[in-house]
């Protein structure tokens, strides 16, 4: 009897330190500029780009490079000898310093080397271009969070108020004011409710997944935002849209790209032309003296003079022009695809600003129609089914002013985002 009450009291202790609440990991409250400095610093995306930067200057470098003296040296050590009695071993030792020097080649190596810098340049209106959607990622991923968090407060507001709504049908069907239908409808909408939370709340957790991708981190941690759904005032007077997508970073790589492949045509060009360079040597060739007391050298001019090479450079010429034909019409197509995503996203950040005036109205219109309707319904002035119209109006104006606030900074990040706006754009 003793081990059963010793083994009842572990059990206990144990239940009891099962039972006991763990600490709840921290939430992280980060703001719209906490997370910019976040993703410009860890985001993926960006390092790739920048690491494209890296390599076309890398190869700018590399083709520059046949610009200057190339400089080259040798050593040679050499023992010789055999196994067999009375012969010796003899010794070789020499050393040589070389130089040249391209004087000219057609402009060839120069053309290419303004190319790689057209291309260097490519790069850098590609990191711009990568960083304008890595921001509108970060700020849809914001605002979805944001909405998130809202959507949640809200959906247990509108719980609660089923809730009431619920108790005070049933109260009035007991007193027989009101018939089984107007209970079974007031269930439902409860019901409704009920699931909406659990839905926003698994919403909720989406989104804080969503925005830590955004940010470029690994692990996942609840993380809450802080911000609103309001934006910066801006003229509606309509801005130079011809002007902004000249300066889009879209499509100021296709111009670079399309003078790139303008210097590939003349360096394709420059290969009829002959190579001129200068040449130099120093050094010495010596046996069995080391080290060597005698030095040779020369100096003279190499002229190399291409005279058929099997239709290879006349071919290199054309596909080149036929580069530089592509790279013209695909920059007036992106010009023309930027001017009308300016159009478009100018037009719809001008349409949500005006809609969420629109939607505030509706919202204190329900409002004011509920707070009057409860009062009528209480002293059966209205009927269930004219009440119960005007309730599920409140919760739809709700709604939907949320979803005009969130719609709003999409636009607004949108409408960045066209014209080339990047994580270091100072406007939220």
């Amino acid at each position: 009897m003793l081990l059963a009450c010793r083994v009842g009291i572990c059990s206990l202790l144990t239940l009891l330190f099962f039972s006991v609440p763990r600490p709840l990991q921290a939430v992280e409250l980060l703001t719209w500029q906490q997370c910019v400095s976040e993703a410009g610093k860890a985001h993926p995306d960006l390092y790739s780009a920048l690491a494209a930067m890296q390599q076309a200057e890398a190869d700018s470098r590399i083709t520059g490079g046949q610009l200057l003296p190339q400089l080259s040296a040798g050593l040679t050590a050499v023992q010789n000898g055999t196994t067999e009695q009375n012969i010796g071993s003899s010794s070789a030792f020499s050393w040589s310093l070389s130089a040249r020097q391209l004087l000219y080649d057609g402009r060839k190596t120069s053309r290419q080397v303004a190319a790689y810098k057209e291309a260097e340049k490519a790069a850098g209106h590609n990191y711009s271009a990568v960083s304008a959607d890595v921001r509108f990622a970060l700020r849809s991923a914001f605002t979805d969070l944001l909405k998130a968090e809202e959507l949640v407060a809200l959906s247990k507001e509108i719980a609660e108020r089923r809730r009431k709504n619920f108790r005070l049908i049933g109260l009035r069907y007991q007193a027989g004011r009101e018939h089984i239908g107007s209970l079974r409808k007031a269930e439902a909408d409860l019901g409704e409710s009920e699931f909406e939370v659990s839905r926003a709340e698994r919403g909720l957790v989406l989104a804080q997944s969503i925005l830590a991708s955004a940010l470029g981190r690994d692990l996942r941690s609840p993380i809450r935002v802080k911000g609103s759904f309001t934006v910066e005032d801006v003229l509606t007077v309509k801005p130079n849209l011809a002007l902004l997508a000249r300066e889009s970073p879209l499509v100021q790589q296709l111009e670079a790209r399309r003078k790139a492949a303008r210097y590939d045509l003349e360096a394709a060009k420059g290969a009829f032309s002959p190579e001129l360079s200068l040449t130099s040597s120093i050094g010495r060739n010596s046996f069995d003296s080391l080290p060597p007391d005698e030095v040779d050298w020369n100096a003279g001019i190499e002229l190399s003079l291409p005279i058929y090479g099997g239709g290879t450079g006349r071919a290199k010429v054309a596909r080149a022009m036929a580069v530089v034909s592509q790279q013209n019409a695909e920059e007036k197509s992106g010009y023309l695809q930027v001017f009308d995503m300016l159009e478009e996203s100018w037009k719809n950040f001008l349409d949500a600003r005006q809609y969420v005036t629109v939607r505030r109205k509706f919202l204190d219109a329900a409002v004011e129609r509920a707070a009057i309707a409860n009062v009528q319904y209480s002293n059966g002035l209205i009927s269930f089914d004219d009440w119960v119209i005007i309730e599920d109006n409140l919760v739809s104006a709700k709604k939907e002013f949320l979803n005009a606030g969130a719609d709003l900074l999409i636009a607004e990040a949108q409408w960045i985002k066209a014209k080339g706006g990047g994580l270091d754009d100072q406007q939220k």
